[in-house]
């Protein structure tokens, strides 16, 4: 890329500026949006010898071999393992600064790290997510949450809601948007023409014709006809509990769940600590880790990295 990757590390009590540090030393095209001294701090106690370089707001550019830093300060000292309310307008702020920069093209995209949503909310300040919040700044209505592990992709119909209010959510009008963004990524970000999406049912079964549930025949199975008949290549609605065994996803590009944890479980037991989460229909390349901030652990130097360089490569890779 010719522009850089902007880098937030999320909680900075948690293992997010120890991951960010640890896949961003001494890369020219990898640029954290941070705290200095919570940078400084983490480097020094990971034994990374590369030289923390600021970079300016317009057309950041880094340096070889360094820590390259956009500055945002943190209003309070923070201790590892330890979360602060006070921290959550820090979190957001280095979202914020980032998704500006992706927006005016003056970074190729955003990699980001856990966050504590509980803290943030703790704080009185409504977040539901680091899509949501995302999808608000860049003023877009609907976007689509997927999990990419090896080859499976999960995308969600309805992301972080309790389980009793997942039914009302799924409208005919949300389920049309989401499989109309999910397609058009697939083929514009991923370079898949014509993808194939296998879609899941709600209910037990599929709903079992009706007996098990109506969401099936009133909701899912209409709109995937109108969408076939406008071109798109879609399976389903599938049972949830087999839709996942190889000859059910033979010839899948994705599978659209229609909750949080119908999908998400399969996909985090086939590649957890390797996975990536990838934000559809935003206008600019947004991925994050699989995991969330691992307090019992940060500060250790014990975390691993793996999922962050994995959603770092993988938005290397996506067409903008």
């Amino acid at each position: 890329m010719s522009l850089p990757l902007l880098i937030t590390p999320g909680d900075p009590a948690g293992i997010g500026p120890e991951i960010a540090c640890r896949a961003c030393a001494g890369h020219a095209g990898r640029i954290l949006v941070a705290d200095p001294e919570l940078i400084e701090t983490t480097a020094r106690r990971l034994n990374l010898d590369n030289p923390v370089n600021q970079v300016g707001e317009e057309k950041p550019v880094g340096q070889d071999g360094a820590l390259n830093l956009l500055p945002v300060e943190l209003a309070v000292p923070v201790k590892p393992g330890t979360p602060e309310k006070a921290a959550a307008p820090y979190v957001l702020a280095t979202l914020r600064k980032a998704a500006a920069l992706c927006l005016t093209r003056q970074a190729a995209g955003l990699v980001t790290g856990p966050i504590h949503k509980g803290i943030i909310n703790d704080a009185g300040i409504r977040f539901s997510g680091h899509t949501e919040f995302l999808a608000a700044e860049a003023g877009i209505d609907r976007v689509v949450m997927m999990l990419i592990a090896g080859e499976l992709r999960v995308a969600l119909t309805t992301t972080h809601l309790p389980l009793k209010d997942v039914a009302t959510a799924i409208t005919r009008d949300r389920l049309r948007k989401t499989l109309k963004i999910l397609h058009a990524d697939l083929d514009k970000r991923f370079g898949l023409n014509d993808p194939t999406i296998l879609v899941l049912g709600l209910n037990p079964h599929a709903g079992e014709d009706g007996h098990l549930g109506r969401e099936e025949k009133d909701i899912i199975e209409p709109i995937m006809k109108e969408l076939r008949n406008q071109g798109m290549t879609l399976k389903g609605p599938a049972p949830a509990d087999t839709a996942f065994l190889p000859e059910a996803m033979e010839g899948v590009d994705a599978v659209l769940a229609m909750y949080h944890d119908q999908g998400l479980p399969v996909l985090k037991y086939a590649g957890f600590g390797k996975a990536v989460n990838v934000t559809l229909g935003l206008p600019f390349i947004r991925t994050s880790v699989d995991h969330g901030t691992a307090m019992n652990i940060a500060g250790t130097g014990k975390a691993d990295p793996g999922s962050l360089e994995a959603a770092i490569e993988l938005a290397g890779t996506l067409q903008p």
